[in-house]
């Protein structure tokens, strides 16, 4: 179903980079890993918005990443052999990626790291330990991981999520039955996550609306958060958006379609079309340029897309 709304218009190779990419991409993730026996389709990265911290500056050599996530003045990078990189603020230690005796698969973040290795377990680093020390029990069959402000939500093989990490708001009550979820995403202090009958649930501050999932609530292929806004892609490749809107974080803009991938920063929204352009809207006024900045590329190149909270980052087909 998902498959179908990318086919138009890109090449069976994009695609496929499309699918390994997508599926994995915080905000619009799919219950199902990349596999670890495909080849890989390293692509570079390009980063934009706010950089006083460094969070855009991408490591080199830039031409070997095969996944993407934007954290809190952080960013992440997955290599094409399986290592992690990280740049940008380290004040809480989010740049101090653990070695791993496993490859990783997966990442995402805030102002910390987290990451699933190819056995299915979890790793978290920075923000003092807090959310290493309280990792799920037992740490292994994860399949997808979402990181929000300062709680982490992991979707398990058997279509159950386990949440830790501050709950003030109740973002780590996963509504009950705590089953049959095929994606997670996570705000700043809400959750989300998709079922295998395309609705989807919501939990956690729901002060702005971010948790009024709209009517009909059906049809749907993945989801993302910003700080206080949600965001859900429909079958036909549409954008249904709610919560903060301030800003017209939730103005799609027109033609709503042929979209496969969305995420979102504070106040802004970021959406990659199946032809490989990015889209940009909400607000540029605080001089970030995550709006303007999108870069213009003649050959629609780009595979995925990832919002940190005030800067963007897209990976780019090789």
């Amino acid at each position: 179903m998902f498959l179908n709304t990318m086919r138009e218009g890109v090449s069976m190779r994009r695609l496929a980079l499309l699918v390994i990419l997508v599926l994995t991409a915080p905000g619009c993730r799919r219950s199902t890993a990349p596999d670890p026996d495909l080849p890989p389709l390293p692509g570079s990265i390009e980063a934009w918005g706010m950089s006083g911290r460094g969070q855009c500056r991408v490591p080199e050599p830039n031409g070997d990443f095969v996944a993407i996530a934007g954290g809190t003045d952080l960013s992440f990078g997955l290599r094409a052999d399986g290592t992690l990189e990280a740049w940008g603020w380290n004040i809480q230690g989010g740049r101090d990626v653990p070695e791993s005796s496993g490859r990783y698969i997966a990442v995402d973040g805030s102002f910390y790291g987290l990451a699933l290795r190819e056995d299915g377990s979890i790793a978290v680093w920075g923000l003092g330990g807090g959310l290493r020390s309280r990792l799920p029990y037992p740490n292994s069959g994860f399949v997808a991981i979402a990181a929000g402000d300062t709680h982490c939500l992991a979707l398990r093989q058997d279509g159950s999520i386990a949440a830790w990490g501050s709950n003030g708001d109740g973002q780590c009550d996963v509504p009950e039955p705590n089953e049959g979820y095929i994606a997670i995403a996570a705000g700043d202090d809400h959750s989300l996550a998709l079922t295998e009958d395309g609705s989807v649930v919501a939990w956690g501050r729901g002060s702005s609306g971010q948790c009024d999932v709209p009517e009909p609530n059906t049809g749907f292929v993945a989801i993302a958060c910003g700080s206080h806004h949600s965001m859900a892609i429909g079958a036909d490749g549409s954008i249904t958006a709610w919560g903060d809107n301030d800003e017209g974080q939730c103005d799609v803009p027109e033609p709503n379609e042929g979209f496969v991938a969305v995420d979102g920063g504070y106040e802004f929204s970021i959406g990659l079309k199946a032809d490989g352009t990015i889209l940009a809207w909400g607000t540029d006024d605080y001089g970030h340029g995550y709006l303007s900045g999108v870069p213009a590329d003649p050959d629609s190149s780009f595979v995925a897309i990832s919002a940190g909270h005030a800067h963007c980052l897209a990976l780019r087909a090789r």
